[in-house]
């Protein structure tokens, strides 16, 4: 199905390798080992892992897509110094995450496959999926991790299924549900560097034979640590204070019905991002000389506010032969603004020879005034004993948003520009699915979807901007996707499969600015081939999985931002190619030690001669594309931007038994090549190769019911520059800085 390069070819034989030398480096493909088995394994084996990636629970091994699951340990380890979301970027292989706009907008990309648009009303090729409900607007992408039962990351176009904006990947999350049996939860509180404390803890109350509710909360809060040397200020910036609830209400009168309500909300204020003048060294993408995280000349105020809720009801029918689902969601962001000193630097009058100047000043504020999401999916599925099962149903979305961008003059923050608009969204699909078993070791899938698509957007107000038309536009399209895949059992530890699948992405719209109109990007689309194994080795001891893939985008959306003013439009380039390979491995070395191994290998190119982009004035940085006579970069052949080549993540647990408990060593590693932050290459905005590290070291007692541990994060103190601003003076923004802290945890 797949044209094998070189380098394949050379993964392949690595791969081999690996697998022969190796009895117990884990398959990362799933971190098995976090998921409840059906049957309790033996000592020293790996547990049945059980997804949805097609939408009902299988074992992971016989799904026919690359799919990753986090959950229990490995999940509480990454985000028990508070972090937000972004915390999965590397985890999993092909996955990254990243933002300009701190832990309230994440932008997801699956393959080197995303989206770098920071616009209020941009979409995203990856879908985020919470209990079922699409997270359609970025915002709504941030909730917080805690007291999830996993998280799924499926590569490649899902398009059939999962249906909206898909093209490029789902990342799913599933809540822990109630449960009717009995009174249980949890408390996990913990306290690290710069004052930075989380709480979260859950509690499940069965209220009668039929009810259960389960209550989930979180804290979080870290001190401001970072100095204001423009106003003198001690510990001025980078603080926040989150929290964040869920309650779930299950109802199950009888094994025939059941209905499972959620309401959830989120609060975060605290600092926006903080942008470093002159952090990169001019001719290099070093970090200048004598560079403090912990020192910013910030002339303009710099908070965050963001406000959302939510609720969804999920019921279900079985019957003889059909089961039934209807899922209702409903998403809302009540309020948003973020405003900050987006040059990072100082005024003019403090001269040139200054570490912090910068030519002009830019003071800056979006948000949102309101987002409305209303969702609802109808869905059957077959229960046939027979080879032959089916799925179809019918899924329609509605949203509403309004969202506003404003300039200030630094030297007084006086609002100078306002501009504020509206889209409308609607949407409604069909589909369905087969799986046909030729016998009993060849399952066949087919699946296909209709989508149309609809947006309306209009500039409501703008104020002291002359604007340039059109003001407004109307997008509408449809389209018909569709996938097919195989599963060949070799034997029963060992799967073959392939697949070949299409994806679909709506148009998108980008508000006006004072140069520049209302931008549309058209619909863009996928068409993805894949293959792999998975297996089960040495008795269930190891795990291993392992697929090449292959796609092409034709139109894809693509973002262009600053240039040598502060202005973001959308473009489509004619094709981008991608290809690569992941691999994951997990198993036991010893009955003591755990280990797991994932890396993944991804090549994207953009192919179209005929684009070219402004990029940042040549004095300010060293543009290596070919230029055109109007000095305009050339992109053809250049990777997307924020896709690193490769990625590795790998992870080891050593316990040792005590006499009322367990000693244990836990620690996680991520590594990821450099990366381009533009569409335009240029030496100053290529990120450095990043290598981070945890480290945990605790002790669990009374059966696993309390756990007591240090902890660490970055624990080698890496600092890299992440992602950077083009239009003014080589500003920059870092990484999460280094913490250590510790946790104590218990289960009731």
């Amino acid at each position: 199905m797949i044209k094998m390069s070189k380098m394949h070819k050379r993964l392949c034989a690595k791969s081999a390798a690996m697998l022969a030398l190796s009895a117990a480096l884990p398959i990362g493909s799933a971190y098995a080992d976090e998921v409840a088995a059906e049957t309790a394994p033996a000592a020293s084996q790996l547990e049945t892992v059980t997804v949805t990636a097609q939408r009902r629970k299988e074992n992971i091994r016989d799904v026919p897509v690359s799919v990753s699951l986090l959950r229990d340990e490995k999940l509480d380890v990454l985000v028990s110094s508070g972090q937000d979301i972004r915390v999965l970027a590397g985890k999993v292989p092909s996955l990254n995450v990243e933002s300009s706009n701190g832990r309230t907008f994440p932008r997801f990309y699956i393959r080197g496959y995303g989206n770098t648009d920071f616009n209020i009303f941009a979409s995203q090729p990856v879908s985020l999926i919470y209990d079922d409900v699409v997270q359609e607007n970025p915002i709504l992408k941030g909730y917080p991790i805690f007291d999830v039962a996993g998280v799924e990351v499926l590569r490649g176009p899902q398009g059939t299924l999962f249906g909206r904006n898909t093209p490029a990947g789902v990342v799913k999350f599933e809540s822990v549900k109630p449960n009717l049996d009995k009174v249980e939860g949890y408390y996990n509180v913990s306290a690290a560097t710069h004052n930075t404390t989380n709480f979260d803890g859950a509690v499940n109350v069965p209220l009668s034979k039929e009810w259960a509710l389960r209550f989930s909360t979180l804290r979080q809060h870290r001190d401001d640590y970072v100095d204001n040397t423009f106003t003198g200020q001690k510990n001025a910036l980078d603080g926040y204070d989150e929290h964040a609830e869920r309650v779930q209400l299950l109802y199950a009168p009888n094994t025939m019905f059941n209905a499972l309500f959620n309401v959830h909300q989120r609060s975060t204020t605290g600092s926006a991002r903080i942008f470093y003048a002159n952090m990169i060294k001019q001719g290099t993408n070093d970090i200048v000389d004598g560079f403090d995280p912990n020192k910013s000349f910030t002339n303009a105020p710099n908070f965050q506010r963001l406000r959302t809720n939510g609720a969804s009801a999920r019921l279900s029918w079985d019957l003889d032969g059909i089961k039934l689902y209807s899922v209702t969601g409903f998403e809302q962001v009540g309020n948003y603004v973020s405003h900050g000193d987006i040059d990072g630097g100082t005024p003019n009058g403090l001269g040139p020879t200054s570490p912090n100047f910068i030519p002009f000043q830019v003071e800056t504020a979006g948000g949102i005034t309101s987002v409305k999401q209303y969702s609802q999916e109808f869905r059957a599925e077959s229960k046939n004993a027979g080879p032959l099962n089916w799925q179809a149903g019918v899924y329609y979305f509605n949203e509403d948003a309004n969202g506003f961008t404003d300039n200030f003059d630094t030297n007084t923050h006086v609002l100078t520009t306002h501009l504020a608009s509206r889209q409308k969204n609607s949407a409604w699909a069909t589909f369905g699915s087969v799986n046909y078993a030729v016998n009993d070791d060849f399952m066949l899938r087919a699946g296909l979807r209709y989508t149309k698509d609809k947006k309306d957007f209009n500039t409501v107000e703008a104020t002291n901007i002359v604007q340039v038309s059109p003001t407004s536009a109307d997008v509408s399209k449809a389209k018909v996707n569709w996938d097919l895949s195989g599963t060949y059992k070799y034997n029963k530890d060992v799967n073959f499969y392939g697949r070949v699948a299409t994806g679909f992405r709506a148009p998108s719209i980008a508000p006006a600015s004072t140069s520049v109109p209302v931008t549309v990007a058209d619909a863009e689309t996928i068409t993805s081939f894949e293959a792999g194994i998975k297996a089960d080795l040495f008795e269930r001891r190891a795990r291993v999985a392992f697929s090449l893939y292959n796609y092409q985008v034709k139109n894809q959306q693509l973002t262009v931002v600053g240039g040598t003013s502060n202005v973001t439009r959308l473009i489509n380039a004619a094709k981008t190619n991608g290809r690569g390979a992941e691999l994951e491995l997990e198993g036991f070395v010893t009955p003591s030690l755990k280990m797991s191994l994932g890396g993944s290998y991804n090549f994207t190119e953009i192919k179209d001669p005929s684009l070219s982009i402004a990029t940042c004035a040549q004095t300010r940085c060293t543009v290596t594309d070919s230029l055109t006579t109007g000095n305009r970069a050339i992109i053809d052949g250049n990777p997307l931007p924020q896709a690193p080549k490769w990625t590795i993540t790998a992870t080891g647990r050593y316990s040792i038994p005590m006499e009322n408990g367990e000693f244990f060593v836990f620690t996680d590693w991520a590594y990821r090549s450099k990366i381009n932050f533009f569409l335009y290459e240029a030496t100053e905005f290529t990120g450095k190769a990043m290598v981070e590290g945890g480290l945990r070291v605790g002790y669990t007692w009374d059966a696993g019911k309390y756990e007591m541990a240090v902890f660490g994060r970055n624990i080698t103190d890496t600092q890299r520059i992440t992602g950077a601003i083009d239009f003014n003076n080589r500003t920059g923004f870092i990484n999460e800085p280094r913490q250590f802290g510790v946790q104590f945890k218990g289960n009731f």
